[in-house]
């Protein structure tokens, strides 16, 4: 005769309270942990001064939705949309090794017309 057991992530939630699912891989990420830097290029340039958009190299763990609310934290604007990259690494040569450059995650981030653009020097 076997018997059951059930455990605590087994029984159902209680009916007045809903669990909601995580949906971040990783830990928790606090804004400063989140926006690792602007990326300043040339091309980032004409698409901040003509577009509103804004690149940031971001934690490779945080979402969309974190990054938006980031932005909004760090810089106080408001932000229509995040659009997300993950980049490989490039290969480098170092004398007669070659060898690979990390992973990395970018963020192009649209503020709304109604917010102030973000200055960075």
């Amino acid at each position: 005769m076997a018997t059951t057991t059930t455990t605590a992530s087994q029984q159902p939630a209680p009916a007045g309270k809903k669990k909601q699912p995580r949906t971040t891989r990783g830990p928790e990420l606090a804004p400063h942990q989140i926006i690792l830097r602007p990326l300043i290029t040339e091309k980032g340039t004409h698409q901040s001064a003509h577009h509103r958009a804004y690149s940031f190299e971001v934690n490779p763990w945080a979402s969309k939705e974190e990054i938006k609310h980031a932005v909004e934290d760090l810089f106080g604007v408001q932000v229509e949309k995040v659009r997300t990259q993950n980049r490989q690494g490039k290969k480098r040569r170092f004398r007669f090794r070659v060898g690979r450059l990390p992973n990395w995650k970018k963020a192009i981030v649209t503020l709304k017309e109604a917010s102030a653009g973000i200055d960075f020097f």
